[in-house]
């Protein structure tokens, strides 16, 4: 039984994920998820943390969900290995450092990953991030948490960017203003406005309120 963690957060307005350089076969030099085998005394979540502090020094990941359970016969050229895979989406991450296992961490855009742009992932990983990704993206369209990638306060078109960036899509302003202040609790205006950029309108600012959920839901194919 192993574990696999994804880890993505916003970087200069594109998403990435933690992935590190593997030093031993199989893969050796190859990039991967952050993971490995689960210890006779761990449960999945303990190991899931240790793992991922060993092998990148990160220690802030927070909140980590199941993402799903991979299987498949031949995903590891070793022996038969289960793994249980982690998925966390979190901003204002550190940049990754050497860990204890001496590997290089480094965070890589999604939309990077594979040939000519990016690295081939090791084992089955390049279906974990892609299963990661979408969930992710899922999160965004159910729960407020775009805007905690948001240094308060901040203005729609600041949210916008958050949610542009993690779909990977360009959204209609005036729909998606129009959807997010139809959302209760969603945001609230701090009853100030931005200083104008380049001779620009100034813009209402915002906080985060206290909704826990979207209702309705910000769906990607309304904005």
């Amino acid at each position: 039984m192993s574990v696999d963690v994804v880890l993505l957060t916003l970087r200069a307005g594109r998403l990435c994920v933690l992935v590190i350089q593997r030093n031993e076969a199989p893969f050796e030099d190859y990039w991967a998820l952050p993971g490995g085998f689960v210890g006779a005394d761990e449960d999945l979540d303990s190991s899931a943390r240790r793992q991922l502090t060993e092998e990148t020094g990160v220690t802030t990941a927070g909140h980590l969900e199941q993402l799903y359970t991979y299987g498949d016969p031949g995903r590891d050229p070793r022996t038969r290995v289960v793994s249980v895979a982690y998925l966390a989406l979190l901003p204002n991450l550190p940049q990754p450092g050497p860990g204890q296992r001496g590997q290089q961490a480094r965070w890589w855009p999604v939309e990077d990953l594979g040939p000519p742009d990016g690295p081939t992932l090791a084992f089955d990983h390049p279906r974990i991030v892609a299963d990661g990704v979408e969930r992710a993206r899922s999160k965004l369209e159910y729960t407020p948490m775009a805007a905690a990638f948001c240094e308060e306060p901040f203005t729609l078109a600041d949210l916008r960017r958050v949610y542009e960036a993690a779909w990977g899509v360009g959204l209609d302003p005036p729909n998606f203003r129009r959807k997010v202040l139809s959302t209760p609790d969603f945001v609230v205006p701090v009853g100030a406005v931005s200083s104008p950029r380049g001779g620009g309108r100034p813009a209402q600012l915002y906080r985060r309120g206290t909704a826990t959920a979207l209702h309705p839901p910000l769906l990607r194919r309304s904005v």
